[in-house]
């Protein structure tokens, strides 16, 4: 039962859990509080205990809500651990899109995945993996200095780690398997 748990503890083992930011209305559903002011104590509370102890996570706010992060000086020592545990599966599309055939036309992804793309690329961008620079009515996208520091690894070898976990994503749908991302995505030229 909620009412008997700790709430700020609630909170810290959803923001653990979650592969998305956690927004307002969703953290006081888990944790059971009614008011959005009660949410913003509980989350400043957190917050400024993670600051104060010197820790290896810290709790951001971003435009879609709440969620852990590696602190900085730490992410390099510890992205091979669980690279992509972070990134949807929808991300991990478009980032191996765009690692296979950067630079890339925003527009191409998007004919490749639909609209959700564009939230896809913010995020992405947002988390420091890929860039994107206007181009006409489109962006270009390419991956970032970031990419590689992320994952640890040579872009080749970021490649086939990302249709690795691409395949095992399809099967676990229970889709048929259609080859790495690098054969489906033909750029005409």
């Amino acid at each position: 039962m909620v009412d008997s748990l700790n709430k700020k503890a609630l909170l810290e083992a959803a923001l653990f859990v979650s592969d998305s930011p956690l927004s307002i209305d969703r953290i006081s559903n888990i944790v059971g509080v009614g008011s959005e002011d009660e949410v913003r104590r509980l989350l400043d509370e957190l917050k400024r205990e993670l600051e104060a102890e010197d820790r290896g996570i810290e709790l951001v706010s971003t435009p879609e809500g709440f969620e852990f992060r590696i602190k900085q000086p730490y992410r390099d020592r510890v992205a091979k651990l669980a690279p992509l545990s972070d990134l949807s599966d929808g991300m991990l599309r478009t980032l191996a899109i765009v690692a296979a055939r950067q630079p890339i036309k925003q527009s191409l992804i998007v004919k490749y995945q639909g609209n959700k793309v564009y939230d896809y690329i913010k995020s992405l961008e947002t988390k420091g993996l890929i860039k994107t620079e206007k181009f006409g009515r489109t962006k270009i996208a390419t991956t970032t200095t970031g990419f590689e520091k992320y994952f640890g690894k040579s872009s080749e070898d970021i490649k086939r780690m990302l249709n690795k976990k691409f395949e095992e994503s399809k099967r676990a749908e229970g889709e048929e398997d259609t080859g790495h991302i690098e054969g489906k995505i033909k750029v005409e030229g």
